[in-house]
């Protein structure tokens, strides 16, 4: 479930993809500090907008560099990075660690649970670091398999375990602004866990493997409910973001919740959309 929380590239003005590019390198370059290569392949987009969240919040020094790598042999690159940083770099590790036994137990992916093996000492060392966080982490996610197990079609008992999860990550800090942080998590996971069962639905459905949607496909105003739900999610999303007193990098962030997380699911839907209209054509 990673890679919803993205930037839509096409209106940002350039200085600003810089910026967020900068935040996502530095990203990456502390990942393979603190964990070395395998640490840096679970590198996402979407703790880059949690570190932008934060540091826009609580505004703590920032430490600019330049680097070359592997995907940008040619030229040095700005990197930011901030306190925050490590702490989404470590919340990093444990997702994607949980996302790779979540897909051996439910698929039986051998791949997934060799890296998931691969990834552990990184992943005790994180776990070892926030250890709250990490419980907290792994309780949601064991309440979703249970929802899961289940067979639930009710979309919030599914989708509440992942906002938990979100909730809990997002709201790093026990301070002033730590209930309008998790609730901001808690509509985000919401919206991510939708948007990944709606792009699934046609591998689930041939692998019979869990989706909350499945059971609501055939309904004549199916695809409205899926808008109507994921259009509620981030509505109350950008509330709480927006009663947030953060003014640097506002922009990207907004870019981001109002723009970008509909990226991938405008593609789902477009690819849907012409899969039954070609469908049809077969059938005439």
């Amino acid at each position: 479930m990673f890679g919803y929380v993205f930037v839509n590239q096409q209106e940002m003005k350039f200085r600003e993809f810089d910026v967020y590019r900068s935040w996502y390198c530095g990203l990456c370059r502390t990942l393979k500090r603190r964990g070395g290569f395998l640490a840096q392949l679970t590198l996402s987009y979407d703790m880059t907008f949690l570190i932008l969240l934060l540091h826009g919040l609580y505004e703590p020094q920032e430490n600019r560099g330049q680097c070359r790598c592997l995907a940008h042999p040619t030229r040095r690159h700005d990197t930011r990075v901030d306190e925050f940083t490590e702490y989404a770099a470590d919340m990093n590790v444990i997702l994607t660690y949980h996302n790779c036994m979540d897909d051996w137990n439910d698929q039986k992916k051998m791949s997934r649970l060799l890296y998931a093996q691969l990834l552990k000492r990184q992943y005790r060392r994180a776990k070892a670091r926030w250890p709250q966080k990490a419980e907290a982490v792994e309780g949601a996610l064991f309440q979703l398999a249970e929802v899961e197990r289940k067979g639930s079609a009710q979309l919030d008992a599914a989708a509440g375990c992942f906002g938990r999860l979100m909730g809990q990550i997002v709201a790093c800090k026990s301070d002033l602004w730590e209930t309008e942080l998790f609730e901001l998590g808690f509509y985000l996971g919401k919206f991510i866990y939708l948007s990944d069962a709606y792009e699934d639905l046609e591998k689930d459905r041939k692998t019979k493997s869990y989706n909350p949607f499945l059971q609501r496909e055939e309904e004549a105003d199916f695809e409205e409910q899926v808008h109507a739900a994921l259009q509620m999610m981030m509505s109350e999303c950008a509330g709480r973001f927006e009663r947030l007193p953060i003014l640097k990098n506002a922009e990207i962030l907004r870019n981001i919740l109002y723009s970008g997380v509909w990226c991938r699911y405008e593609a789902a839907r477009q690819k849907r959309k012409e899969t039954k209209e070609n469908h049809g054509q077969r059938s005439l």
